[in-house]
């Protein structure tokens, strides 16, 4: 038989070539250059984060004066109390808002307008309710109440002193620590998921190893007990930024989320879906009768005003109502508020926490757990920890990127080998991102044009040195 009749063996198809891996380079990738690149900015915002997360219990230790009262005797009239501020204020000045003292032995804080000072900063006198006693005079910020030493922290922490430029950097820390706790996140679900050998490793470091093992060890062990916080503090602060803050305000807005607001106009009827900021006017109010913050807070406690942390604010015209207001932020919360006509102590409007749309109490939740005051010390020595865990990732990294310079970035193209669908997922959830968190866009952007220019560069290297012959020199 020759070999031309021989039948013909048909041959299998070569099987098909394994598709090459995608999405784990390409987090690999991210989670390498938002580190290196942004780590500084995280760095700063962890450790200073730290050190206000202490502040709270640092505050109390540190103006014992003007915080305690000299006695725990039954306290005197409102009225003294804010007519002996008064008096030492001089020059007529009336108070912007007077915060009784919430517990015996506290002190009782009368606050004023104080052209001097900066924007949401009022003057605070100390006064003792047993005694009229003047125990301090001091600055004091915002809603919280803050003392100087929590101010200054709060400030180095949210802008560095810098203003509202300053505060850039930390929207950009706060948007990226979510972003880049995520992505080291799904990096250690691979490994823990491919290597079993290595689970124990991956969760407590492991002291037996040296060099570059030791510190990926402790950067993974380190990250996986901090993820869950660090992309808490990444959302909740987002909600204090410039850009990204006023996005989650409108994206709460447009589903009904939104805090109820207290209406304070005499005659209007109460407004709802609006957001309801306890500011202080920065303007100074009509001169108010001392005996008045009496009858406005007897009446607010037959309402819904029912514990001893409470802020008592003048009318700022005559059109407007007195408004007492809960500051209790430690848990449970406390915050409803009362709006009154002082002339006729009939009660204008009420606003209950109890009332408030699911995600407006869980973003006040979450901005008093970010602060430190809702379960006290235990709070803030969480939020201490935590943020010490952070800064010691970004210093890991760091050390990492070190030890293996200059060839220890993740190599470039993964994205060219994702499917179609994972190219347009990508993109989506970078657009939708930009679109959310700003600054993220522009410098993701950055990355991008940054990671090109470096290939492009990288290209022309190889490509000039394939071009030069063995032993060739100038002429």
């Amino acid at each position: 038989m020759t070999a031309a009749s021989l039948p013909a063996v048909e041959q299998a198809p070569p099987p098909p070539a394994p598709r090459t891996p995608w999405f784990a380079p390409l987090l690999r990738r991210l989670h390498f250059f938002a580190g290196l690149l942004v780590g500084p900015f995280i760095f700063v915002a962890a450790v200073s984060g730290a050190l206000y997360a202490l502040t709270p219990t640092l505050e109390t230790a540190m103006y014992p004066h003007e915080l305690q009262a000299s006695s725990t005797d039954a306290a005197l009239p409102l009225a003294d109390q804010v007519a002996a501020a008064e008096n030492y204020v001089g020059g007529g000045a009336s108070p912007v808002a007077v915060r009784p003292a919430p517990s015996a032995g506290a002190t009782t804080r009368v606050m004023f307008a104080d052209e001097t000072l900066p924007e949401s900063t009022t003057r605070a006198v100390f006064v003792d309710p047993a005694t009229t006693e003047i125990r301090g005079d001091l600055p004091v910020y915002g809603t919280s109440g803050a003392m100087p030493l929590r101010h200054w922290i709060s400030d180095l922490h949210r802008s560095l002193h810098l203003g509202d430029v300053g505060r850039w950097y930390s929207e950009l820390a706060a948007s990226w620590l979510g972003i880049v706790a995520l992505a080291g996140l799904g990096l250690w679900i691979g490994r823990f998921v491919g290597n079993r050998r290595a689970r124990r490793d991956l969760v407590r470091p492991n002291r037996a190893h040296r060099g570059y093992r030791r510190l990926f060890g402790w950067h993974a062990a380190i990250g996986i007990w901090v993820v869950v916080g660090a992309v808490f503090l990444s959302a909740t602060g987002i909600t204090w930024s410039t850009f990204a803050g006023a996005h989650v305000s409108d994206l709460r807005a447009a589903v009904g989320e939104s805090a109820p607001t207290l209406t304070t106009s005499l005659g209007a009827a109460p407004a709802e879906g609006h957001e309801h900021h306890a500011g202080m006017t920065a303007a100074a109010p009509q001169t108010a009768d001392p005996a008045t913050f009496d009858d406005v807070l007897a009446l607010a406690r037959t309402v819904n005003v029912n514990v001893g942390a409470v802020e008592i604010r003048p009318a700022a015209s005559a059109e407007k109502a007195w408004v007492v207001q809960e500051v209790q932020r430690s848990f449970p919360t406390e915050v409803d508020a009362v709006s009154i006509d002082a002339s006729t102590m009939r009660v204008v409007d009420r606003v209950d926490f109890a009332d408030y749309p699911f995600l407006a109490k869980l973003s006040r939740w979450g901005v008093d757990l970010h602060m430190g005051t809702l379960f006290g010390l235990v709070n803030q020595l969480v939020l201490f920890a935590l943020a010490i865990g952070i800064a010691a990732l970004v210093a890991l990294g760091y050390a990492m990127w070190w030890r293996r310079r200059p060839t220890t970035a993740p190599a470039r193209g993964a994205l060219r080998a994702a499917p179609w669908w994972g190219i347009g997922l990508v993109l989506a959830i970078a657009v939708g991102i930009g679109l959310l968190l700003p600054l993220v866009g522009y410098t993701l952007a950055a990355f991008v044009v940054l990671d090109v220019l470096l290939g492009w560069r990288a290209r022309a290297r190889s490509s000039a040195g394939a071009g030069v012959r063995p032993g060739a020199g100038a002429s």
